[in-house]
């Protein structure tokens, strides 16, 4: 039987964001499903240089992939973008 790989958008974040998405991916796959992973940057440069909080080329991803996991982006205090986590809601 073959098994098709379970497309998902993996938004990686900034800070510790990146080791976590990494840890994650490794403890999913290590259940022995079959995973594609579609990386979309997202951190606070791209979304200070895109002037939103989900840049197209993300939405575009997860709209592709109907699946996301994300690690932690940059929330600004006080300020600046609105959370990323408020947007995806």
């Amino acid at each position: 039987m073959v098994s098709v790989a379970h497309r998902v958008t993996l938004i990686p974040g900034d800070g510790i964001g990146p080791e976590v998405a990494d840890a994650t991916v490794r403890a999913v796959e290590a259940t022995g499903v079959a995973f594609e992973w579609e990386r979309a940057e997202l951190n606070a440069d791209v979304i200070l240089k895109a002037g939103r909080s989900l840049p197209q080329h993300v939405i575009d991803s997860i709209e592709r992939t109907r699946t996301g996991l994300k690690g932690p982006v940059t929330t600004p205090i006080g300020g600046g973008f609105q959370s990323v986590n408020v947007a995806l809601r």
